[in-house]
């Protein structure tokens, strides 16, 4: 069943962008779970049957038909917005075109829906980092940051811009951004490609694996959203994590551990990797090659220099706390249907990175 333009009047109906993917599912569920109605975005037959499958009534379009937005607004009084193009490599444009213009279209459609009152959109951690330098205890004080090198960031960073400018355009209208680091949980894609990075023998440690990272288990991101939805301050960003670090190594190590996977103990200097990294990208746009290069300047941005997080404004606001702890959720990865099955089944990917390819951060 898919949904018409007719108006459909709940007392807790949530409109939800990306219902397809890893933390959209998820929260498709979590949200269903609580006795929300839900629909979702569907940009294809594959995506509708998805979001049906999670629990939610689909509505047919992209981020950027603004029709279906608000066809699939009418009625609700939350918007989740977790739809993002998330590469490690690509034309600018292309991140502007989902994560910039998709997030105005979205907050257009929002503003002119009677009774929306909050949009509470996925962010990301990494919007605040700039020029590759360790950053601990990082906190929403911190400007955003673009910078040429980092295309999924830098848009990431103007689409939170412009969807916190929108925060009281009309009146009762909030919106809020929420900023999870490494995203990870059961059924994360990026473990697979994790999987056949380390079996093709490609996988390194950018600078030894030993710097500090935050992490948010998907769980614990849509816990958060759901917080938000009713205690988040509007136009406001709010940092939320596992509430405990880990190094790039530990964490790593203990999600390909699931798969039955151990990393040999290669590393590669930081500052061998960016010039590596340069080089190859420049040779990739010349050459006009497909695919991602071996090693991107977004990507070692992302993981190549430590980076943790507070959460103590989330705590204080949203009442946040992490439900479900690193132990915890690898202890479930490794009863999972993957556990110890190596990359029995993966379909074969161009990806080759030099260490693991991050969630979203």
């Amino acid at each position: 069943m898919h949904l018409s333009a007719q108006p459909v009047t709940t007392s807790r109906t949530a409109f939800v962008t990306g219902g397809s993917g890893f933390v959209g599912s998820r929260l498709i569920a979590l949200l269903v779970s609580r006795g929300w109605q839900v629909r979702a975005l569907a940009r294809s037959p594959a995506a509708s049957a998805a979001v049906q499958r999670a629990g939610a009534m689909p509505v047919d379009g992209d981020m950027t038909d603004a029709q279906a937005l608000r066809a699939g607004m009418a009625g609700c009084d939350v918007v989740f917005h977790a739809a993002a193009h998330f590469k490690l490599w690509g034309p600018r444009a292309v991140f502007d075109r989902v994560n910039v213009e998709g997030t105005r279209v979205l907050v257009e459609a929002a503003i002119a829906t009677r009774g929306l009152r909050r949009v509470i959109a996925v962010s990301a951690a990494a919007v605040v980092m700039g020029d590759p330098e360790p950053m601990l205890e990082a906190d929403e004080s911190l400007p955003l940051q673009t910078r040429a090198f980092a295309p999924y960031s830098s848009s990431k960073a103007e689409a939170e811009r412009l969807l916190l400018a929108a925060n009281g355009r009309r009146p009762g209208f909030e919106t809020i951004a929420i900023r999870p680091p490494f995203i990870w949980g059961a059924d994360m894609p990026t473990l697979d490609h994790m999987v056949e990075t380390v079996r093709a023998g490609r996988f390194q440690w950018v600078g030894g694996g030993g710097q500090a990272m935050s992490t948010c288990h998907v769980d614990n991101l849509c816990a958060a959203l759901l917080l938000a939805a009713d205690h988040g301050r509007g136009g406001e960003a709010y940092f939320v994590s596992d509430g405990e670090n880990g190094t790039l190594k530990g964490v790593i190590s203990a999600l390909l551990a699931t798969r039955g996977i151990v990393p040999k103990d290669r590393a590669v200097p930081f500052r061998l990797a960016w010039i590596m990294a340069g080089i190859m990208g420049a040779a990739w746009r010349m050459l006009g090659r497909g695919g991602e290069p071996p090693i991107t300047r977004q990507m070692l941005r992302l993981i190549g220099k430590p980076f943790t997080i507070s959460i103590a404004k989330a705590r204080a606001d949203l009442g946040y706390q992490p439900r479900v702890s690193f132990a915890e959720g690898i202890a479930a990865m490794g009863r999972g249907k993957h556990a110890g099955q190596g990359v029995a089944g993966l379909a074969a990917t161009d990806l080759a990175t030099s260490t693991a390819m991050p969630a979203a951060s």
